[in-house]
């Protein structure tokens, strides 16, 4: 039997849980295709699409690096059924990306690239969400190449699969359409608490029209 105060402790961690997960104590290496190798004095990022001011934003690595650094306690829940809870993520705000860089009025979803084409798409209220963050450290430490370096987007109220390794730049787009995996059969939206895991559970407004 488990002493109490740990019984409680847990407890309060499954019900942090959304339904079909498992609690990860540690932090697996999930993705598809190479780990791309980093070059710093051609890395970039950037925002482009449906600007505010119709032009594109560029920041060099260095740039990026000496944006104003946030924190946000979240957690991270993966399609795969594992979540793993309370870590500390340290990077560059979305809501800071788009102050310096503003969507036009009529945008409505985002394009979020990562190295060798990899997309995801979001709707803008999802992208633009208090916790959403450009993610560069875990816990105080940088992230490792496995797990994202130098940048992850983390979208901790949606799964994983949303918040691509390697980000690159976001598009800002006035109407939605698909991105990498939604496009394999993954659900348009992600919210891992009605377990939207796949494209055939989509309701009517989830998805781009055909």
């Amino acid at each position: 039997m488990e002493p109490m105060g740990q019984s409680e402790s847990r407890e309060g961690e499954l019900a942090k849980l959304p339904p079909g997960q498992r609690l990860q104590r540690g932090w697996p290496v999930t993705h598809y295709g190479p780990v791309p190798k980093f070059k710093p004095d051609r890395w970039e990022f950037r925002v482009f699409g449906a600007t505010a001011d119709g032009e594109k934003h560029c920041w060099t690595h260095g740039e990026f690096s000496a944006l104003p650094y946030s924190t946000v306690m979240a957690d991270l829940h993966c399609v795969t059924k594992f979540s793993m809870l309370d870590a500390e993520w340290g990077g560059v705000s979305v809501l800071e990306i788009m102050k310096l860089a503003p969507p036009a009025p009529d945008v409505t979803h985002v394009m979020v690239w990562a190295e060798y084409g990899f997309s995801s798409n979001l709707r803008l209220s999802d992208f633009m969400a208090e916790t959403t963050i450009f993610a560069t450290h875990k816990d105080g430490e940088l992230l490792t190449a496995e797990h994202g370096f130098p940048v992850r987007l983390v979208v901790p109220h949606l799964y994983a699969w949303k918040g691509p390794k390697w980000v690159r730049g976001v598009e800002y787009m006035t109407a939605d359409r698909r991105g990498f995996w939604e496009e394999r059969g993954y659900h348009n939206i992600g919210d891992p608490w009605t377990e939207q895991r796949y494209s055939y559970q989509e309701e009517p407004g989830d998805g781009p029209e055909l």
